[in-house]
């Protein structure tokens, strides 16, 4: 992957993460949303999981808009001017191991997602749909 020439051109690349999570988290609040009427409401258990996905979805959404709207704004600083860097602090090795906490944690996610995949894909068929 090409290095962007500045901050802001880096900002505005890397906007596509929380695009992505967010468009993620709206589709498991929207699922949640569906799931809400096949319960029985005359049922305590039913009554109870109703609440619980109710709550769970609302919160989705508002992490999705917020996701939403910070990539929005990364985009916004793609023409931020370039400013000058003291190299010493983005050399130190807090920002070293800051940098290798964020890739681990990529790391991580995509392998959550690589096994949530193959499940969910399962799942899709039998539900009578097309894996993708």
């Amino acid at each position: 992957m090409e290095q962007p020439a500045t901050c802001g051109q880096g900002l505005a690349a890397h906007a596509p993460l929380p695009a992505m999570l967010g468009e993620l988290t709206a589709a498991v609040g929207t699922i949640l949303e569906l799931h809400i009427p096949a319960l029985d409401l005359d049922d305590p258990n039913g009554r109870q999981e109703a609440e619980a996905y109710q709550k769970l979805m609302e919160a989705h959404r508002e992490t999705a808009d917020q996701l939403q709207k910070t990539a929005v704004a990364m985009r916004g600083y793609r023409h931020l001017p370039m400013a000058r860097h003291d190299m010493k602090v983005l050399a130190s090795r807090e920002s070293l191991d800051a940098f290798k906490r964020f890739v681990r944690i990529e790391q991580d996610l995509l392998a959550l997602l690589q096994a949530r995949f193959e499940g969910d894909q399962e799942m899709l068929r039998s539900m009578g749909g097309e894996a993708a």
